[in-house]
């Protein structure tokens, strides 16, 4: 018989933060692949369970991952946790998932605590839509394509970010996104847990020495690229209008529809204009 793999949630700071249902699994399983096992053994012996573990982190994920399935094909049941929340959100837990699901064998999320969402309802920035990117690259290039991508989303953004990269991440946020509102999430179910709020430049102001884990909830954009877009073609006269569509290869026809909707007018309207301007 095959076993279950099981992704367990663990608390991302307060101890008392686990459910019931994850001690439960812990407890219950024949082995626990951790990101790191010295930590994940402290979690262990504070609720008096003795298990076997196993290291699975980002480095050795795919060779791990391998171990791991033969032994869930051997019947083996395993819980995969990382060092805090839940497994796979940043952290290793990924590439199991994926080669579980080709092995046919079932996978069990046991939900627990996730720093981004809990970041996020505190944060009073909206909560119907957000995307979430993890860590930014430390590559300057890199990281500065990341929120040019991401510049015209109007949906709340949700980073993480280690304490000795803040600074830097956010003056890149800055210079990229523009000044806008956002919450600095620190240290959360700490002790040490704290809320910074305002915009990007006062905020820089406030991380002198600041230590801790982050999690960063950005506002979004208030006008989409696609309203941009838009906004700045009605500034244009009709006739540098019509040319901008001509030049996507749009036919007459749907270039006129194209107007009419652009500057929420009739298509007669704007039809007419062109009759007597010819």
């Amino acid at each position: 018989m095959i076993g279950t793999l099981y992704l367990v949630a663990t608390p991302i700071g307060n101890l008392e933060d686990i459910t019931l249902r994850a001690l439960k699994i812990l407890k219950s399983v024949d082995l626990i692949a951790a990101e790191d096992t010295r930590h994940t053994l402290k979690l262990l012996n504070h609720f008096e369970i003795s298990k076997p573990l196993i290291s699975y982190y980002e480095q050795n994920e795919k060779i791990k991952s391998e171990k791991l399935i033969s032994k869930l094909l051997e019947g083996k049941n395993i819980a995969v946790v990382s060092d805090a929340g839940t497994p796979g959100i940043s952290d290793p837990g990924e590439e199991i998932v994926k080669r579980a699901i080709k092995n046919n064998i079932k996978i069990v999320p046991i939900p627990g605590a996730c720093a981004l969402i809990n970041a996020l309802i505190v944060s009073g920035m909206s909560t119907s839509e957000f995307e979430f990117i993890g860590f930014l690259s430390a590559n300057k290039k890199d990281r500065k394509e990341k929120l040019e991508q991401i510049k015209y989303d109007t949906r709340t953004i949700i980073l993480y970010e280690a304490p000795h990269r803040l600074k830097v991440t956010l003056e890149a946020i800055q210079e990229v996104l523009g000044d806008r509102k956002i919450v600095l999430v620190r240290e959360l179910t700490k002790v040490y847990e704290e809320y910074i709020r305002g915009n990007v430049s006062t905020v820089l102001e406030q991380i002198v020495d600041i230590k801790g884990e982050f999690v960063i909830i950005l506002e979004g954009n208030v006008i989409s690229k696609k309203e941009l877009e838009i906004s700045n073609l009605n500034k244009k006269t009709l006739e540098e209008h019509y040319a901008f569509y001509v030049e996507q290869g749009i036919d007459k026809k749907e270039i006129i529809k194209k107007i009419a909707k652009d500057r929420n007018v009739s298509k007669n309207e704007i039809y007419q204009y062109f009759i007597k301007s010819t």
